[in-house]
């Protein structure tokens, strides 16, 4: 299994680091070892918001890294910020809704997988949930983390929540539920 080193950029709001938190709290119950660090400017709301994870079965010797196995980008302001990290076996998973400009995405990756969670989750569920159906998708690209210790994780940080608002855990369910149906779908078309 070795060592799984990820990159998430969004603007400050979309849950780029809610999305972090919960992989590496999954990971962790999942007996990996996790690595989570946030990186985000003064502003909470209209910067772009970096994290990085890090989830394997062997000890993590560095908290910094060179180039991700998976880059998540969710706004195109994200997308630059991101792109360094981008190599030639890296998976780039963007938000493909807004269709950035093609000449914009990384070129020397290993895959490119546009995920329209933006569309998916207007469609069928809430914006709220956008940056579940994205953690859905990592959960399913990633494939080191069990879908029990993803729901417990996400229990822990949002069931004060779930509470207040007894329908928002099934949303949040079926969000992470829409993100791995659509991240089969985009690899399996990768691999055609």
């Amino acid at each position: 299994m070795s060592l799984k080193r990820l990159v998430l950029g969004g603007e400050g709001g979309q849950g780029v680091q809610t999305v972090a938190e919960v992989l590496a709290e999954a990971g962790y119950r999942s007996g990996l070892e996790s690595l989570y660090i946030p990186s985000f400017g003064v502003e909470q709301r209209g910067g772009v918001s970096l994290a990085f994870v890090q989830l394997g079965d062997e000890p993590i010797a560095a908290p910094r890294f060179q180039k991700a196995d998976v880059v998540v980008a969710l706004s195109d302001r994200a997308l630059e910020r991101t792109a360094g990290y981008v190599g030639r076996h890296s998976i780039f998973i963007y938000e493909s809704s807004a269709a950035p400009d093609p000449a914009r995405l990384p070129r020397d990756t290993g895959r490119i997988l546009p995920l329209p969670a933006v569309r998916l989750v207007s469609e069928g569920l809430h914006p709220r949930v956008f940056n579940i159906l994205i953690l859905g998708a990592l959960v399913e690209v990633v494939g080191m983390v069990g879908s029990d210790e993803i729901k417990r994780a996400l229990e822990d940080r949002l069931g004060y929540r779930f509470v207040r608002q007894p329908e928002l855990r099934e949303l949040n369910l079926r969000a992470l539920e829409m993100g791995q149906e659509a991240a089969r779908e985009l690899l399996r078309r990768a691999q055609n």
